[in-house]
């Protein structure tokens, strides 16, 4: 007899069949095409209607629980309606299809209204877009509340009326950057009143004449009478306009050399607009950080301490010097005897003018006559020794003393030269030419090393040239070649009056394929370079070398040469330079002296030493005295009237000079009968700046071009 107790489970299992069949047709038909392929109903069913151990309390199966691969058990169908099963999270949020709905003849589980983001993933896709956080994070401004309506306004005009402010261009844009970073925030104010670093810039700038600059091109806004925000970011960028202003002049001069004469060359060092404001914002002592950018020079620290003392700022009283009978001294004569009146403003006098000897004398004897006589030269009086009206208005007008215009100029000069004058390897040695004086130096650690007379350029068109440049060799014996002006505009001129002069000379003429003449001066005693000639390449083909003609060295004015400068005592300048250059080598005048002969013999220097030709025509000396020097070459001249002309800013830029020309002349020629040592028409040759300082490479030395091949050493 067959068991029928099983009856109720296997009708179980057959709803289960059936419900399974149509949920899975259901979905098959309402699913959109997918490229993965899905097993059919068919199989489906088969496969849940294989018989398999029934779990207790097992839900009815959802939509979710079919899968391709899945073997699920089969549910218990008569609790499908008993239990609501537990939903569950989609498993994957990129497919929202799933969650399509079967037919009604299924029971659809009941969602809990807390479950709902879980069983709804549209639903949490929709929001996503809503609570995902910024890309970039709002910026807080660094802008204390007190100065913010200064800062919008600094933003404003920075960005519309920068231009207004700031003529140059790369000021312009180091301001606006500068400005820009610190959220425009004002430097100079805070909360309406000036910083400190505010006020160290103002009181630098209205001391600029101690510094023999003009506090006038560097005008202060008033910041008592600035209120409103529009006029307190007005007074902010006029105050970094002027401060600006004053760290480019300080630094590089009111005016560029160039615009003095065309035979000047020092190297730019520009102030750096980016760096200033840097400096200066972030300073202690802003005022220090300013001044920092004038020269930091002995030489210039000592003469403007005498500006000082001539304006009668100095640390003793102004001296005035009263009105009163003239005064003149007269030497004794075989007549009569000496005459030195007596007056109490003799010793004022003594005082005023620097004459130390018999300092209570009140007699207007020799010493005194001589210093006015010396005053009135300088201040452009006839230089007579006698003390009248018009030389004591000169004396007590210290604002408008030709001294004083003198000394400004001066510091301007000494503006061109470079912050870092001598080697640092060396001890900052280096070497100091003073054209107006005669006088050259070398330097090191501060303080001069050895000091000598020399002779210089004439002036007009053969003044030694203002320069920096770096001494690289030395050579002993060596050949003159002459430069090309003094070939075309003395020695062909000669040739014309006499064809024999050259060879009288112990000159060689040679004539190149182009035409040109070349003249040289084998090495020897009556060279006129004498023994050593000291180089340092320039595009004004000068250099320092001895000279035959020793008795121009006794003159007190020594403008007799080409422009080349002469030194007396050439064998003590070079072991001094070798020596300092090349210590373990113990160079001295007497080992000079012994390689004196007919060859060439290059002393080269492992480290270069700074060659500065300055025109200091005003000048402290060791003992501390204000030195005023004759303007041989107009250079006071044309400076202080262009100072004076009120167009300082135009004054800054460059001027665009020929180069100096050694082409030949049109219309030279040579005389018939003129004896040619070579006649070198199939060869070009080196140029006359390779004959003077060698070939273009600087590994090797230069080559003795301009004479026959002779024996060259170098060391």
């Amino acid at each position: 007899m067959r068991d029928c107790s099983n009856r109720a489970g296997f009708d179980r299992v057959l709803m289960a069949v059936a419900a399974t069949f149509l949920t899975v047709s259901a979905t098959s038909a309402l699913a959109a095409p997918s490229d993965t392929p899905r097993a059919s109903a068919a199989e489906l069913a088969i496969d849940a209607a294989v018989p398999r151990p029934e779990p207790a309390n097992v839900p009815p199966p959802t939509i979710g629980d079919f899968k391709m691969d899945s073997t699920g058990t089969v549910p218990d169908a008569a609790k499908a309606t008993e239990k609501p099963a537990e939903p569950r999270t989609a498993p994957k949020a990129a497919e929202p299809k799933m969650d399509i709905k079967p037919t009604e003849n299924v029971t659809a589980p009941a969602a809990k209204p807390s479950d709902a983001a879980t069983t709804t993933p549209p639903a949490a896709t929709a929001t996503a877009p809503a609570s995902e956080p910024a890309t970039e994070p709002v910026k807080v401004s660094t802008v204390a509340p007190a100065d913010q309506p200064v800062a919008d306004r600094l933003r404003d005009m920075l960005g519309a009326k920068s231009l207004r402010y700031f003529d140059r261009k790369n000021e312009r844009a180091a301001v606006e950057k500068f400005y820009s970073t610190r959220d425009y925030a004002p430097q100079w104010t805070q909360a309406g009143k000036l910083t400190d670093s505010g006020k160290g810039v103002i009181a630098r700038m209205k001391d600029a004449a101690a510094e023999g600059l003009n506090p006038a091109d560097y005008p202060v806004p008033d910041f008592a009478a600035a209120t409103s925000p529009d006029q307190l970011a007005e007074a902010e960028l006029k105050l970094t306009a002027s401060m600006l202003d004053y760290a480019r002049q300080a630094q590089s001069g009111r005016m560029h050399w160039s615009q003095v004469a065309a035979d000047i060359q020092y190297p730019e060092h520009p102030t750096d607009p980016a760096e200033v404001l840097a400096n200066i914002s972030t300073a202690k002592d802003a005022s220090a950080a300013l001044d920092g950018y004038n020269p930091p020079h002995k030489l210039y620290k000592d003469l403007k301490a005498k500006l000082a003392e001539l304006r009668g700022q100095g640390d003793g009283p102004m001296i005035h010097i009263a009105e009163g009978p003239a005064l003149a001294y007269k030497a004794a004569t075989k007549k009569q005897g000496e005459v030195a009146p007596e007056d109490p403003r003799v010793p004022q006098l003594r005082a005023k003018l620097g004459v130390t000897e018999n300092p209570d004398g009140t007699h207007y004897d020799a010493k005194v006559a001589a210093a006015v006589r010396k005053f009135q030269e300088s201040v452009d009086l006839k230089p007579t020794g006698v003390l009248d009206d018009r030389t004591v208005k000169a004396i007590n007008s210290p604002k408008r003393d030709r001294q004083i215009d003198i000394v400004l100029v001066n510091l301007e000069r000494l503006r061109w030269l470079p912050r870092q004058l001598g080697a640092a390897s060396l001890g900052n040695a280096y070497v100091i030419l003073n054209v107006p004086d005669f006088t050259l130096k070398v330097m090191q650690n501060g303080a001069p090393v050895w000091t000598t007379r020399v002779v210089t350029g004439k002036p007009g068109k053969h003044a030694t040239p203002m320069l920096t440049e770096t001494m690289k060799f030395i050579t002993v014996n060596p050949t003159w070649n002459v430069p090309p002006s003094i070939i075309y505009n003395e020695y062909l001129p000669a040739l014309q009056q006499d064809p024999t002069v050259l060879d009288r000379m112990g000159l060689r003429l040679e004539r190149r394929r182009d035409g040109s003449i070349h003249i040289s001066q084998p090495p020897g005693e009556a060279n006129a370079l004498g023994r050593i000639r000291f180089n340092f390449p320039n595009k004004f083909l000068v250099y320092q070398h001895d000279t035959p003609d020793k008795h121009l060295f006794a003159k007190e004015e020594r403008a007799f040469s080409h422009g080349c400068m002469r030194v007396q005592n050439p064998d003590q300048y070079a072991s001094t330079l070798l020596n300092i250059t090349m210590p373990n080598e113990r160079y001295t005048p007497e080992k000079i002296r012994s390689m004196y002969g007919r060859s060439e013999i290059d002393l080269k220097f492992p480290t270069p030493i700074p060659v500065n030709i300055t025109y200091q025509t005003a000048f402290v000396d060791d003992a501390g005295k204000l030195q005023i020097r004759k303007d041989i070459y107009g250079r006071d001249a044309t400076m202080i009237a262009l100072l004076k002309n009120g167009r300082s800013r135009d004054l800054e830029a460059m001027v665009a000079h020929a180069q100096p020309s050694y082409s030949r002349p049109a219309g030279s020629s040579l005389p018939a009968g003129v004896n040619f040592a070579s006649d070198n028409t199939f060869s070009s040759g080196p140029s006359f700046f390779e004959r003077l300082f060698g070939g273009p490479s600087p590994m090797t030395p230069p080559a003795p071009i301009g004479r026959r091949p002779q024996p060259r050493f170098t060391r």
